[in-house]
């Protein structure tokens, strides 16, 4: 294991700083030295040897890295897979890179819905202005049309965005795994309508605008002393915040603000929103759900704000390691009923495929995804029933790790 450079040359000092400090008052003075060496020392200099800049490129083949036949991220000469700690012990510039290359795949995958998917990306709110922050979602060319039935995807929580389960899965394994297209595509094949939400896209971030601290007025009232002595505490405060900033941000990224997007502020805002301008007023007789994770949370929340609605139009909701809680959302009695003979949720568990998972709580069906790693699935080759019911869903019927 190596020891960054700027580890190294403090290094003494803080150990002499520990042994000063456990000695009596007369080693204050010394402490008072140590502290002002420490204080002279450009940790950003020093960082910035170690670091190199957070200068990534914009595009997967600045990255040198494609995706091939079967849908994997490949290294364009090499043919390797992705590399996370491209430079060793420097986990966080290897983390900005991964972030990085991550915005890139989202871009892409959005293009994918768009080109392979044929998915109308639409933007919300519906009224917005020119200059306010919007978002937006996918939906196909019959969504709101389609007379007989609807299906409706909602990832979970995170960096992942419109058509994505998981990043991680993207880069790591390969499409197929890690995005929505397997389901998107295998719905419309089978003559649904689809929606797909972008619960996590809740803010724009812009650039947080410098406020300049004018110094106390000459005019005060306070004697020239105190004021003088005020300054000199305010300098030391800030040299001290500084210090550390330089260590945990030695590169001086700038300071960003979000502005959230209105009536769509957070997941479970953002479902609702959807509900009410798109699925409640579309033609399908039949509408499915299928919610990863804190999807799950999402649509009971829906569920409790839009009771009467969505039993009169959702048929059946497909949920995998769903961290919806019915006791901590207070969903009422009729919910939970509803949900016992219209969702499952699919999590993870070594037990065979839709083996009945015990439950603590008093809402849907748990049965087995068939792995410990719940992490992605795949259409299987027929359609699936909902445990207990006799409810023909297309829900995937086999899981993959």
């Amino acid at each position: 294991m190596s020891i960054s450079l700027s580890s190294l040359i403090l290094l003494p000092i803080w150990i002499s700083m520990a042994q000063i400090q456990q000695g009596g008052p007369d080693e204050k003075e010394k402490t008072t030295a140590l502290k002002d060496l420490l204080s002279r020392i450009d940790l950003d200099e020093l960082m910035k040897k170690d670091e190199p800049p957070l200068d990534f490129p914009d595009t997967l083949e600045g990255f040198e890295y494609a995706f091939n036949e079967k849908g994997q991220l490949r290294h364009i000469k090499t043919g390797e897979p992705f590399v996370f700690n491209y430079r060793e012990d420097l986990h966080r510039w290897n983390q900005k890179r991964y972030e990085a290359l991550g915005e890139i795949i989202t871009k892409y995958v959005y293009e994918l819905l768009e080109k392979d998917c044929n998915l109308k990306k639409i933007s919300i709110p519906v009224d917005a202005t020119e200059s306010e922050p919007k978002s937006f979602i996918f939906m196909s060319e019959d969504a709101l049309t389609n007379p007989q039935k609807l299906m409706v995807l909602i990832h979970g929580s995170g960096v992942v965005r419109a058509g994505q389960w998981a990043r991680r899965l993207i880069i790591n394994e390969d499409l197929d795994s890690g995005t929505q297209i397997p389901f998107i595509k295998r719905a419309m094949d089978e003559g649904y309508g689809v929606i797909v939400l972008n619960p996590n896209e809740n803010y724009i971030e812009v650039e947080k605008p410098k406020i300049h601290v004018q110094s106390s007025s000459d005019s005060s009232d306070e004697p020239a002393e105190k004021r003088e002595r005020k300054d000199k505490v305010s300098k030391e405060t800030k040299k001290r915040r500084d210090f550390y900033e330089k260590y945990r941000n030695p590169q001086r990224e700038k300071e960003m603000m979000q502005l959230y997007i209105r009536e769509n502020g957070s997941p479970e805002e953002h479902a609702i929103y959807v509900w009410d301008h798109f699925i409640a007023q579309s033609a399908a007789e039949n509408v499915f759900f299928v919610a990863h994770s804190y999807g799950g949370l999402a649509f009971v929340e829906l569920m409790i704000q839009r009771e009467a609605d969505v039993k009169s139009k959702v048929t059946a909701v497909a949920l995998t390691d769903s961290v919806h809680n019915v006791w901590h959302q207070e969903a009422g009695k009729t919910i939970r009923e509803w949900m016992r003979e219209n969702c499952c949720n699919w999590v993870s568990s070594s037990e065979p495929l839709d083996t009945s998972v015990e439950s603590m709580l008093p809402d849907c069906p748990r049965v087995s995804a068939g792995t410990l790693l719940c992490r992605s699935f795949r259409w299987g080759s027929q359609f699936s029933t909902l445990p207990g019911t006799q409810k023909n869903l297309l829900f995937p019927t086999e899981f993959h790790t």
